[in-house]
């Protein structure tokens, strides 16, 4: 049945196009007490978190006609069979064990009746290579072995307090090095795509890739759950950060379409400028930019940055995950949930999904494959047309005894072309250590601070790490009002290796 589209009156929009007449009421001799740059989950809930602490002073600058930040959803499809898709993220990821911890994503969810679906990413899995099916989903159950022995050493190097490798050194170490297309399609599956590092083996820490798999996943660990859940509400994912968002904001408290472009700052407070050149004056500004955005330097600071800052945002990942979607007329393709494709190039088209079938987006003629890291960054360059063609030529290597028609509808979004993200989520290299986040989350100046995902110890990369940041900057920021002044989040001027070097000087 064709899915019907229901947009979330949020009674506030239309009042924020332009930029908010902020009178003095009292309140502050500036234009807020606090500004919140970005729109997105840490964003909307440090404003919510400053609203429970009684200070409504504050105004959140959202350069889109729209809060949610990378929660983007659009009709896809032809004239007249058009369903909602999620161009960003699209799962709630490690959602609850009986009476555990619940991820916040699920509670939102639950809380806005987000129609979400269990996604069976272990045991509803079609295989394929470049000559069509080839059933290799034994070596898929290894590579789940593998990947929980290298977490469980991992824990141990924590233990003994060795220094980190990366992922590739970790698979060489255990003895899991991927010996073929099968092996090497079946370790993407893990580690790229299921546990969404976005980004190749020799790109991700070891350590910190375990870690931040154990608190969203593992129970034992503290996590939520092992499993995930597919967003496919018709209002969309980011129904449940806007509709959270409309309890409690008021129209003078946003202001949409306002693109910040330099953040001007000092121990007295912070003057942001826009890209139409109005200003405005704060206390105190939260950054939620993406670290994409930082590294990119779309937005300017003054004075600049301290060089600890600098360090830690330059060292930082910020991959890209790319959802290619597809929709014909006839469903021709594998009945199952998932789909692996072994190419003998690592990360071309390897992971598919229909969204036609039971539970999903049945009728809908819609399937989406992804790719991630360099490959994203490749095909971002190309025309949309030879990437279909790519795509078409993988779809039909995996049906070689099938008439595959070329689809009716195609689109994916470039989230590292995009100058609001650079990205789709952060991911941590084996270069950045926990001095490098420490920085990346400290304040500046007292007055200067930063959240989103990228600043979450525990969960970068995930939704719920946007959540729990934007939760904290809240917290610590209404504590800075409260009494006045405060030290801020500090930071560590150098970074430094675990042991040193044995040598003194790298010149003769």
């Amino acid at each position: 049945m064709r899915q019907v589209h229901f947009a979330i009156l949020l009674g506030f929009v239309a009042l924020t196009n332009a930029l908010p007449n902020h009178q003095n009421d009292g309140r502050s001799t500036k234009d807020a007490k606090v500004l919140i740059l970005g729109g997105g989950v840490a964003g909307v809930i440090a404003a919510r978190t400053l609203h429970e602490q009684g200070m409504d002073d504050f105004l959140i600058v959202e350069a889109r006609g729209e809060l949610g930040g990378r929660m983007q959803n659009i009709e896809f499809g032809a004239p007249g069979e058009q369903y909602t898709i999620e161009l960003g993220p699209n799962w709630i990821q490690g959602t609850q064990t009986g009476d555990g911890p619940a991820n916040p994503i699920l509670t939102l969810a639950r809380k806005y009746n987000l129609k979400n679906q269990f996604n069976d990413l272990d045991g509803s899995i079609t295989t394929y290579d470049y000559n069509g099916f080839k059933n290799y989903t034994d070596l898929l159950d290894t590579s789940v072995d593998q990947f929980d022995q290298y977490i469980a050493v991992a824990a141990e190097r924590i233990k003994t307090q060795q220094v980190d490798l990366n992922l590739q050194s970790a698979y060489g170490i255990i003895g899991a090095t991927p010996k073929n297309p099968y092996e090497a399609a079946c370790q993407y599956y893990q580690v790229d795509w299921v546990r969404e590092y976005a980004q190749s083996p020799d790109q991700n820490s070891w350590i910190m890739s375990a870690w931040n798999n154990n608190f969203t996943f593992n129970t034992d660990m503290g996590g939520f759950s092992d499993t995930n859940n597919l967003c496919i509400d018709p209002r969309g994912f980011k129904t449940i950060i806007q509709a959270e968002a409309a309890e409690f904001l008021q129209s003078s408290q946003v202001s949409l379409n306002s693109t910040v472009t330099s953040i001007e700052y000092s121990s007295n407070g912070a003057t942001v400028t826009l890209a139409d050149g109005s200003s405005l004056s704060s206390d105190y500004v939260l950054c939620t930019f993406s670290v994409g955005v930082l590294q990119y330097g779309d937005v300017a600071f003054e004075p600049a940055l301290p060089a600890w800052k600098v360090e830690a945002i330059q060292n930082m990942v910020m991959a890209t995950y790319t959802k290619i979607f597809l929709q014909f007329t006839e469903k021709f393709w594998f009945d199952t949930q998932m789909a692996i494709y072994a190419d003998k190039q690592r990360g071309r088209y390897p992971i598919w999904q229909s969204l036609d079938v039971v539970d999903f987006l049945p009728g809908s003629g819609i399937v989406f494959v992804t790719v991630t890291g360099d490959f994203s960054l490749r095909i971002e360059s190309m025309e949309d047309s030879d990437v279909q063609n790519e795509v078409m030529e993988v779809l039909r290597a995996m049906y070689p005894n099938t008439t595959v028609p070329d689809p009716v509808a195609f689109l994916f979004k470039r989230w590292n072309a995009d100058p609001l993200f650079r990205g789709s989520y952060s991911n941590w290299p084996a270069s950045f250590v926990p001095g490098h986040a420490e920085n990346l989350r400290a304040t500046v100046n007292q007055r200067l601070w930063f959240a989103g995902e990228a600043t979450s110890f525990k969960y970068y990369g995930f939704l719920h790490g946007a959540y729990y940041e934007g939760l904290h900057a809240g917290e610590e920021i209404a504590k800075c009002i409260a009494g006045g002044s405060c030290a801020g989040l500090q930071h560590l001027d150098d970074v430094v290796d675990a042991s040193p070097y044995p040598f003194t000087s790298i010149t003769p």
